[in-house]
């Protein structure tokens, strides 16, 4: 059972990998700040760091290894909030959207405005 789940976490890590290159390509392509840099010769997909600058001085980064699966927003060189695991992935898809279907003045407010907003009664 463990070696099954391995392999089906290396296919994940795989697929997002792939992915992610495949974001920065589409950003760059349109002018947008992003890369992707992929650890060891690439062929393997062991694991990727993805980095995209959504205005001036607010970044997310997205990492995905064999050892696990993180997103960090900053703003001015400071962490806003960092998720992983499945909460990242979520995230990651949410920007990724956004990214993807307009121009700078549409950017998604960061992670932590969201949560702040939430009603905890």
């Amino acid at each position: 059972m463990f070696s099954r789940l391995a392999s089906q976490y290396r296919s994940v890590v795989h697929d997002l990998v792939l992915s992610l290159q495949a974001l920065a390509d589409c950003l760059d392509q349109r002018g947008q700040s992003a890369s992707c840099y992929v650890c060891g010769d690439g062929e393997d997909n062991h694991g990727a760091s993805f980095v995209a600058e959504l205005d001036d001085r607010h970044m997310v980064r997205f990492l995905v290894s064999d050892f696990g699966i993180s997103w960090v927003e900053s703003r001015d060189g400071r962490e806003l909030v960092k998720l992983e695991g499945a909460e990242a992935i979520q995230e990651l898809q949410r920007v990724a959207a956004v990214l993807q279907s307009g121009p700078a003045s549409r950017w998604p407010r960061p992670a932590t405005a969201a949560l702040a907003t939430t009603d905890p009664t």
